[in-house]
């Protein structure tokens, strides 16, 4: 997993409420069992004009015009400006893997479903939590002003505005501790590899059989 430490990013502002998962990446595209290749049908249903289907060449379909992510002046955003209960419906994974395919690193909203929340940390996403009257805040500036970008601190835990202004935000210290490091569920586990083989070594030392028993 990529480590999250600091980043500057461009603005995308998604100005809607309770934003399902299957919104977020419809299910036509779960029959993929790799964990690649979600990020070219991100908000599949808002953001072409024709059906989607996995194989597609995205180059031939025909893109919404007015869909927020197609505006030339949001590509290359990669943080995400959402509203309230972001990520609501099914607990699908694919979500936050099609965000983090399509370039988002960092998601801010006033709340989000707690599926997809604990989801986008174990999948390198930061989402960060702010009051409504502060995301509207930023909803109101990313409007007035083309190329708005923020800069995300996750050491420090704040947001720094383009005028230098600072937002504190809160995250859990093992979640930041993982962020900080590229620790994913593997990563953490792998961090004992040494330990690991010592015990497995130990116990076929002592059960000769179950190197038998595991290989028959």
């Amino acid at each position: 997993m990529q480590k999250f430490t600091l980043l500057k990013g461009l603005v995308a502002p998604m100005d809607r409420e309770n934003v399902d998962t299957d919104a977020i990446i419809p299910k036509q595209f779960l029959k993929s069992i790799r964990k690649t290749g979600f990020g070219q049908n991100l908000f599949d249903e808002w953001r072409y004009l024709d059906a989607g289907f996995p194989g597609q060449d995205p180059n031939r379909r025909k893109p919404n015009p007015d869909f927020v992510l197609n505006q030339p002046r949001y590509q290359g955003a990669s943080i995400l400006l959402a509203r309230k209960n972001f990520g609501c419906g099914s607990s699908r994974e694919h979500a936050p893997w099609a965000l983090e395919q399509y370039g988002f690193r960092a998601l801010i909203a006033p709340s989000y479903a707690d599926i997809f929340f604990n989801n986008s940390f174990k999948n390198g996403l930061l989402p960060i939590v702010l009051s409504e009257a502060q995301i509207s805040q930023l909803f109101n500036e990313s409007a007035a002003f083309p190329g708005y970008a923020l800069t995300i601190d996750l050491e420090r835990q704040v947001i720094i505005k383009p005028q230098g202004e600072e937002i504190a935000f809160e995250v859990q210290p093992f979640r930041k501790y993982c962020l900080l490091n590229g620790f994913d569920d593997i990563g953490l586990t792998l961090r004992q590899a040494d330990k690991i083989r010592a015990f497995e070594a130990q116990r076929l030392a002592q059960k000769p059989w179950l190197a038998r028993t595991l290989l028959a």
